[in-house]
């Protein structure tokens, strides 16, 4: 009787942390959880799967130089997403006309005016192919560390060329 117990308590300890993971994520993709506050409900595990459509926007160009709401600089390789109640480092996976990609939230916004949900870099909207005011399709799906680096491309090494000298 007492190994059944701790097979129970260990099933139940490795399943806890899962079905949270899925209830934290269920809760940023219904917009519960903004600025660090829960909502007032518990998500239901399965939420976290749905995507919606919504509109989206693209900024840039005037932008570029200026730090982002959640610390970024704005360049225009930047590749992220603002979004007004979505916590800062949130992951979202937009989907347009086929396209797929993973993207942080590093700003606030939109605040164009037009029913906007979604606010994407330039880098973002290039990759995705939208040129315009469109609508996509978006997942929250997962979180990463804000940092003033998130979002920017990964770093291009630098490799020393000896113009075919041996160093030896």
């Amino acid at each position: 009787m007492r190994s059944a117990f701790k097979h129970t308590a260990l099933l139940t300890a490795l399943a806890a942390p899962a079905w949270l993971l899925a209830a934290s994520a269920s809760a940023l993709a219904s917009g519960s959880l903004t600025g660090g506050v829960s909502g007032a409900q518990a998500p239901t595990p399965s939420a976290h799967h749905a995507s919606h459509k919504a509109v989206a926007t693209w900024f840039g160009p005037g932008f570029y130089g200026q730090r982002t709401a959640c610390g970024q600089l704005l360049t225009p390789s930047v590749l992220g997403l603002a979004n007004r109640t979505l916590r800062c480092g949130t992951l979202v996976t937009v989907t347009y006309r086929g396209r797929h990609l993973t993207l942080p939230v590093i700003d606030r916004g939109p605040y164009g005016g037009n029913g906007a949900q979604w606010d994407l870099t330039f880098g973002a909207a290039r990759q995705l192919g939208m040129a315009d005011t469109a609508r996509i399709a978006a997942r929250v799906v997962g979180s990463a560390p804000n940092t003033p680096t998130l979002g920017s491309p990964p770093p291009v090494p630098i490799v020393a060329s000896t113009g075919g000298i041996s160093a030896g």
